[in-house]
């Protein structure tokens, strides 16, 4: 194993160097002036985009060198997962060197590695293993462990038995299941223990998220992977720049599950690009008048608050320095539509958009018609205004990290769904199991999820240090790609029954759909943050 090792972190290194080579490269490109020039960096958003996933990949390569010391299973994945990042990297270079400006050639040196772990014989020895090992242990320790097992039973007890019947009906969370959650403190552990929460600070409280978040994911993405992710985004946001009164109000209440919150800030006309929004908040006597559109509000209709940005500042050349978040109250309203009105006029109506997948909350259109919010829902109060921006990406990039969580629960779920189907089918007088192709392809998804599972804990590990930023939008690119094509195979190993809605693994596919949407788009997420930083980093 150590000589394996050793080659595994020599091919890790070599990939290293052609990423910072090609990186250099496309700094030079997109220079202006000394900084990173946005339009130049159009100009390559081909080279950028790969680079950024790939980058993302070599990340989670340097995470599973460590992996690998666990053991041999363990070594095996992570050995497996670097052979395919690098295959993947010189895919992404052949026919492209001179754009990426670089040599094939500079990979010589890992094409051994990568052939002899991307070999059929080496997967199908881990494919092998799969019935006893699975997609293999985590190693967090005991007490991280009984938060997977408390959150893993919930999901199994109170989820997975509803999850299908709300799929296909496109039907409410049912209310058990959010007190069920409160009682188990899923709402509480991002809030700090002042505030009648769990969180004590540090990596501990980013882990129990990232675990949690797993294990409801697993029993569904639309029932259970996200019902935690609205009220942790307005927890951080409170957290970090909430006046103590606020604290005092809001996060005991989030805390205890009273406190369901919705996010709204896409517009109908601004997606990923935050920083543009039209939405306004006027000052008024005693608060502020909103006026304009939401769209994608998650959770909008049941949420008995709702974390707004709006722009606060009417100068547009302002941009992201003029907005501002408030919490906008409201009454629950179950169902797929809302009306409110306010004894002075305002408005606020509400339209659940249909989609494919990730059933259960409803993603809203809302429209605000003079609708009147007091000056004391302004996060921060007067301190607040023009902080909205940096507010709402605090609980982003938190949210990123418990994407990339949510995507390694429904990638699990769906494994164990194939692995079960493969097992007990027989095609041809041969179990599915036993076929080469569906060892390959469980194996390559075995390494998948424990990459993904890694890699997140690792960044959940950096932000309890107050970094890992980029790191969280690397982890989200990388890992909700993968589902897709996790979630993807499970279904064609289910043969014609995984187009079925018999088996839920149909329903895991299109919920894995919307992994590369949410939380930042892929490509704005590749390209405005991933490439920018590290051209920004190149060039510094």
């Amino acid at each position: 194993m150590t000589d394996s090792l050793s080659a595994a972190s020599k091919a890790v290194a070599d990939a290293v160097a052609v990423i910072e080579a090609a990186t250099t490269h496309l700094a030079r490109q997109c220079e202006t002036n000394g900084k990173i020039s946005v339009a130049q960096l159009d100009q390559h958003q081909v080279l950028a985009y790969d680079l950024a996933h790939a980058t993302s990949a070599l990340e989670g390569c340097r995470v599973m060198l460590d992996y690998a010391e666990k053991g041999e299973y363990e070594s095996m994945l992570a050995r497996a997962f670097i052979a395919d990042a690098i295959w993947d990297l010189g895919s992404r270079i052949i026919g492209r060197e001179s754009e990426w400006g670089v040599s094939l050639h500079d990979l010589f040196d890992a094409f051994s590695f990568v052939e002899a772990h991307r070999s059929p014989e080496f997967l199908e020895s881990i494919a092998d293993q799969l019935t006893t090992q699975g997609t293999g242990p985590t190693h967090l320790g005991d007490e991280f462990d009984l938060v997977r097992e408390t959150f893993h039973r919930f999901a199994e007890d109170k989820i997975r038995p509803v999850a299908e019947h709300i799929h296909r009906t496109n039907g409410d969370i049912p209310e058990s299941i959010i007190s069920g959650l409160a009682e188990i403190g899923g709402f509480g552990l991002s809030v700090p223990e002042e505030y009648e929460g769990f969180a004590q600070g540090g990596e501990q409280d980013y882990l129990a998220m990232v675990i949690a978040t797993e294990e409801l994911a697993w029993g569904s993405l639309g029932v259970g992977g996200s019902l935690i992710t609205r009220p942790e985004i307005l927890t951080r946001a409170i957290v970090t720049g909430g006046t103590e009164e606020q604290k005092k109000r809001w996060l005991p209440l989030i805390a205890s599950g009273e406190l369901m919150a919705g996010i709204m800030a896409t517009e109908p006309d601004y997606g990923s690009d935050v920083a543009s929004i039209n939405v306004a908040a006027t000052p008024t006597e005693g608060g502020y008048i909103i006026n304009g559109v939401k769209t994608w509000a998650t959770f909008a209709g049941r949420a008995n608050a709702i974390m707004l940005l709006a722009r606060t500042d009417p100068d547009r050349s302002a941009g992201h320095r003029g907005l501002s978040v408030f919490v906008v109250d409201k009454e629950p309203r179950p169902g797929h539509e809302f009306t409110f009105t306010q004894d002075a006029g305002g408005k606020m109506e509400g339209r659940a958009i249909d989609t494919i997948g990730y059933r259960g909350m409803h993603s809203y259109e809302v429209s605000f018609q003079d609708w009147f919010v007091p000056k004391e829902n302004l996060i921060g109060g007067e301190a607040g205004l023009g902080r909205g921006f940096y507010l709402q990406m605090e609980g982003f990039e938190n949210g990123r990290l418990q994407t990339a969580a949510r995507a390694v629960g429904l990638m699990q779920a769906a494994f164990e769904s194939a692995l079960a189907y493969c097992q007990d089918r027989s095609v041809f007088g041969q179990s599915v199991f036993d076929y080469q192709l569906s060892k390959v392809k469980l194996a390559r998804m075995a390494f998948l999820i424990q990459t993904g599972r890694q890699f997140s804990i690792a960044v959940a590990r950096m932000m309890g240090e107050g970094q890992g930023a980029l790191e969280a939008s690397m982890v989200k690119a990388y890992v909700c790609r993968a589902a897709e094509w996790v979630t993807r195979e499970a279904m064609q190993l289910h043969g014609g029954m995984g187009y079925a809605e018999e088996y839920a693994v149909s329903r895991y596919f299109v919920d894995a759909r919307v992994l590369s949407i949410f939380e930042g788009a892929d490509e704005t997420l590749c390209l405005r943050v991933i490439a920018r930083r590290l051209a920004e980093r190149a060039l510094a």
